[in-house]
């Protein structure tokens, strides 16, 4: 079993930007990171089985929810120390990442922004410490950018909502406890509802054959006559706008996770090119090995100081949604071209399970489509400086 021998790269010195509060709260999660997912994560993507186990680690170093208040069980960290966090655990798998993105901002932030007292003191401290496991239903078979589309919907039966519909490509589901489910009530609005496993007539069946976040659980939530209770009516907002801020959350979380990767898949490349002897020299000392090495560097770093000032922008609630989008982007593609190239420099030994490098390019395919896809992105920063949309 191959050591983790990861070293931040920090080009640019942005340490001398983080507090010594975001840098303690990186380091914990990069030993967790070391010690618990490194060991094993090629193992469990080469089965594709999700591990269960990380679970209960991941709620004790805080990545459940870090930005909730204390009250409600989370850490009461800022948004860059919740930024550092998923940057740490993506550059150990993606599909780990997610876990914690869905759990935290699109689970836990819709429940503490929207939900009432009840709700919040009912959920959030569970799913805190992994005690409940989350999911977020939004993206159906029919409706995926466009989900103003959606026809998951409920009726009001007097004393419960009737729901019915479907959801798809949702992580967490088939060991999701609670699903923070957004549908159309009877006049079309749309409104989230808190469903929780075992209301008869939900199910959660699970995606097989994938290439992709393989170590990552994901599968549809199935509504067929469910009886919700009113209580679980989220009742703070309601629109397409309610899921889309919770998107913005999961979004931001991606741009500082991709950019692990990115790193994870450098300073594999780097050590593998300083140490692979070709033509009486290591590779590192060849030209076209130093442009891709270069390159890739360059792009780390502007992607570190793209998303350490959304991060600063964020915590002033000053962030927009066209830059957390711009960010998420830039982070994702600069990632899968890094993971491309770093494949490159090792040679064959870049496609097997001895190094991280395949699985994050292919974890990456997945990152780059969901939480709002690569062409998406782009038209959002087209529409905000043109204030002209290209959906229609």
């Amino acid at each position: 079993m191959a050591s983790d021998l990861f070293e931040s790269p920090d080009y640019y010195g942005v340490d001398d930007l983080l507090s010594e509060e975001h840098k303690l709260v990186r380091a914990a999660t990069r030993d967790w990171v070391k010690k618990e997912v490194s060991p094993i994560i090629e193992d469990y993507a080469q089965k594709a089985a999700f591990p269960t186990q990380l679970i209960k680690g991941l709620a004790e170093v805080g990545a459940f929810g870090p930005y909730i208040p204390e009250e409600y069980g989370g850490a009461g960290l800022d948004q860059i120390s919740y930024g550092l966090m998923m940057q740490e655990i993506e550059r150990g798998d993606s599909g780990v990442r997610s876990t914690c993105s869905v759990q935290s901002s699109l689970v836990m932030f819709p429940i503490y922004a929207y939900g009432s007292e009840e709700q919040k003191q009912k959920f959030l401290p569970k799913l805190a410490s992994g005690e409940f496991l989350g999911s977020f239903g939004l993206t159906e078979p029919n409706f995926g950018s466009n989900p103003s589309g959606m026809i998951t919907n409920y009726k009001d039966m007097g004393d419960h909502y009737l729901l019915n519909g479907a959801k798809m490509w949702i992580s967490n589901a088939p060991y999701a406890d609670v699903a923070v489910v957004w549908a159309k009530n009877e006049e079309g609005r749309i409104h989230g509802l808190i469903v929780e496993r075992g209301m008869e007539g939900f199910t959660t069946p699970e995606t097989h054959n994938k290439w992709s976040l393989r170590a990552s659980a994901t599968g549809e939530l199935v509504f067929d006559n469910v009886k919700v209770p009113k209580e679980n009516l989220l009742p703070g907002r309601s629109g397409l706008g309610a899921p889309l801020s919770c998107l913005d959350s999961a979004r931001y979380g991606i741009a500082w996770g991709a950019v692990g990767a990115a790193m994870d898949c450098y300073d594999t490349a780097l050590r593998y090119a300083k140490e692979r002897i070709q033509f009486d020299r290591p590779i590192a000392g060849f030209q076209l090995q130093q442009k891709k090495l270069a390159e890739m560097i360059t792009e780390i770093t502007k992607a570190q100081l793209m998303v350490w000032r959304l991060g600063t922008l964020k915590n002033e609630g000053k962030a927009t949604t066209a830059q957390i989008s711009m960010a998420k982007r830039n982070s994702v593609e600069i990632a899968l071209k890094i993971a491309r190239e770093a494949r490159q420099i090792l040679g064959g030994m870049g496609i097997t399970g001895d190094y991280s490098i395949m699985r994050h390019m292919m974890n990456l395919e997945s990152v780059v489509t969901y939480e709002g896809t690569h062409d998406i992105h782009l038209l959002i920063t087209g529409m905000d400086i043109t204030g002209i949309p290209a959906f229609k």
